[in-house]
């Protein structure tokens, strides 16, 4: 708190924000204004109140993410999911199924049991072998919220459950992933954090939950039965042309695929741990022949429910342009575009 007033000049005293904290006291505009400007985050943010707290925070990060940027990711995630939460209040909706508890699964012990939980749930889920046109939409259909931001690049994503005030036994399951990351990476994300609310625990403690969130993911987006007749049973290689087919495919990256090929048995462990050291190392940093931004799987994997919220509540005036401009972090001209179909004047 003192190293705070200090970053907004001593324009309030930490006993102020000591008395903002716990409510009982209210910051003047030109303070909200300094405090925003100090913490890099929005008046909406300082002033929200349908979010009490997150819980269950699962990240999936790089090494290097320090405690600041996981906090900031944390904000942006509260941030959005009060503009959620509110237009689902304007609206008078509920906030969606959850079709996830139903389906937990709790201390597993091996990666094949994992293999077998993500096909059970594409059965559960009727997804067959085909590939996931678009996981943000799967996932909001089945009363995830899924959020999307600019959050720091060290983060892809995180999943959480957040508590709401207006109801105390009400949580709210959200997923957030980077909006600087490519399509390859974000739909894996989006599968790894699907995997936190799905499986809490790993009873074996040889193997690390977020390894065991990457394979289910990898089993979800891929299925090996799918993968098995695309490329075969058994290989003993498997060329780069169909290795980016089947990427273009499932919408993953090719280290994805190369992982699966050696995960479901189709080329041996060797050949796999070789292909890494050799042509496909440089697949590890760098993405081969990236999907295009706006096409196919880039062009369908966006969230969407809450803008369709949004523009429904402006369509039935029951927000303003200007609110919903503000709701969607958008210009108002593209959001009379939206709804009329041309700019405004």
């Amino acid at each position: 708190m003192k190293q705070l007033s200090d970053a907004v000049n001593h324009k309030v005293s930490a006993q102020a924000i000591s008395k903002y904290e716990n409510g009982k006291m209210l910051p003047s505009s030109s303070v909200l204004v300094s405090l925003g400007q100090a913490l890099d985050t929005s008046l909406d943010f300082l002033m929200s109140s349908q979010i009490v707290e997150l819980k269950d925070l699962k990240f999936r990060r790089s090494s290097d993410a320090s405690a600041k940027e996981r906090v900031k990711a944390q904000a942006t995630c509260i941030e959005k999911l009060e503009r959620y939460m509110s237009i689902e209040q304007i609206l008078d909706l509920p906030s969606g199924p959850d079709k996830i508890n139903e389906l937990c699964w709790d201390g597993l012990e091996s990666l094949e049991e994992l293999e077998d939980r993500a096909e059970e749930l594409r059965t559960v889920w009727r997804l067959g072998l085909d590939p996931i046109a678009s996981m943000c939409d799967l996932l909001e259909e089945k009363g995830i919220k899924v959020l999307e931001d600019s959050v720091p690049e060290s983060i892809s994503g995180l999943a959480c459950q957040a508590k709401v005030l207006r109801n105390e036994n009400q949580t709210v399951k959200a997923v957030l992933v980077s909006n600087r990351i490519n399509v390859e990476r974000k739909r894996f994300t989006l599968a790894h954090e699907l995997a936190h609310h799905l499986i809490p625990s790993i009873s074996n403690l040889q193997v690390s939950l977020e390894k065991a969130m990457d394979r289910f993911a990898g089993a979800f987006l891929v299925p090996r039965e799918g993968l098995r007749n695309t490329v075969g049973s058994l290989r003993r290689r498997v060329t780069h042309f169909e290795i980016m087919s089947v990427k273009r495919k499932y919408g993953v990256s090719a280290s994805c695929i190369m992982t699966r090929l050696g995960q479901v048995g189709i080329l041996p462990a060797p050949a796999v741990r070789n292909g890494f050291r050799t042509f496909a190392r440089s697949w590890l940093t760098t993405e081969p022949e990236p999907m295009q931004r706006d096409q196919g799987f880039a062009f369908l994997e966006k969230p969407s429910r809450f803008e369709r919220l949004v523009l429904h509540a402006l369509g039935e005036e029951l927000i303003s342009p200007n609110r919903a401009a503000s709701l969607l972090a958008k210009p108002l001209p593209a959001v009379e575009q939206e709804v009329s179909g041309r700019a405004a004047s």
